[in-house]
């Protein structure tokens, strides 16, 4: 009998485990699916408004939080959740000028910066004289 209700319980615990780790999985939180009828139809992603900064050259071939090396000519970029390897369109919405990074990195780190961009990115969208711009970023596909 006692072996039973040992049983029973570690039933139970093993149970409410599993119940409780399925909720940390991770998930996209950029895009969703809805289903529509017998069709899936995905929901566009949700644009980014905020300032852009770019590295400082001291950065360049340090490694990134992806393991990567950091390179100042490369089109990468530094966001601090979009998963690593997701392409991201940058638009400078002053100048209308865009360029599609890759991200690579955790950051910008500093208050109301939303994306922090390789210095060839940055050269791209007509920052460099600024150091920061005021960008829309729209994710463009899943890693």
């Amino acid at each position: 009998m006692d072996m039973q209700r040992t049983l029973g319980k570690l039933f139970v615990g093993i149970a409410f485990c599993s119940i409780l780790l399925s909720g940390c999985t991770s998930a996209v939180r950029y895009r969703s699916t809805v289903q529509e009828g017998t069709r899936a139809v995905r929901t566009p992603p949700t644009p980014q408004r905020g300032l852009a900064s770019y590295y400082h050259d001291d950065f360049h071939g340090r490694r990134t939080a992806s393991g990567e090396v950091f390179r100042q000519d490369r089109l990468t970029a530094a966001h601090p959740t979009l998963p690593f390897g997701t392409r991201v369109h940058v638009r400078n919405l002053r100048n209308g000028r865009s360029v599609v990074v890759r991200i690579t990195d955790r950051g910008p780190f500093v208050p109301g910066r939303i994306i922090d961009l390789s210095r060839a990115a940055a050269e791209h969208l007509g920052m460099l004289a600024d150091g920061i711009a005021e960008v829309e970023i729209i994710p463009l596909e899943e890693p």
